[in-house]
């Protein structure tokens, strides 16, 4: 086993103990006794009525974000970024590359974005407050951090961009999958695993 992948499988599971961190806590002193914290979070299946749906939709978005990550690959192309370590390394780094992409971002971001912030704030303000707000704060999280590099013109467009994929992501874990986060757990690590390969075989 190669250290990367070693690393890569620790660093994981270190991300999915400190993002689910929070949402643990508040299910201990609010749900404990309602219900599961899987099933609170939305780490749960689908229902069988709702995965015909589910599948139609997540498609649709799953192209979305292949798209726009492809447009911030190429607006970040010359700054390093989580995937840089993959630059070049070709299929040796299949194996670590699918764990970053499924275990190392998308599963926790998932478990703190829309199994978290979304349903929570869901529950005090309705749906729409709570997909717009959790939305914008995913986008500017994953725009800001290119603003002393890239100006604002192209921050912008990543922050836009981005969180118009969280907000369509919130949407159909909340509307069709009925709050499981398994659609936009698959459309974010789909979107990650491309942004891997495109490292590791220097695509852009």
């Amino acid at each position: 086993m190669s250290v990367m992948l070693v690393n890569k499988i620790i660093s994981s599971i270190m991300q999915i103990i400190l993002f689910s961190l929070i949402p643990l806590i508040w299910w201990l002193i609010t749900a404990r006794k309602k219900e599961s914290f899987f099933k609170w979070i939305g780490l749960k299946k689908i229902e069988k009525e709702n995965k015909k749906s589910s599948a139609v939709n997540m498609l649709v978005i799953a192209i979305g974000y292949l798209i726009v990550s492809f447009i911030t690959i190429y607006l970040i192309k010359d700054i390093e970024t989580a995937t840089s370590e993959f630059d070049g390394m070709g299929i040796s780094a299949l194996l670590p590359a699918l764990i970053y992409a499924i275990f190392n971002t998308s599963l926790p971001e998932e478990i703190l974005f829309r199994g978290f912030l979304l349903k929570r704030i869901a529950n005090q303000f309705g749906y729409m407050p709570a997909n717009i707000i959790q939305s914008m704060i995913f986008g500017l999280l994953h725009g800001l951090m290119f603003f002393n590099v890239l100006g604002a013109v192209k921050t912008i467009i990543i922050i836009f961009f981005t969180g118009m994929i969280a907000f369509a992501m919130g949407y159909i874990n909340e509307k069709k999958a009925n709050g499981s986060i398994l659609p936009s757990w698959f459309i974010h690590a789909l979107s990650n695993i491309f942004a891997s390969i495109v490292a590791m075989f220097s695509l852009i």
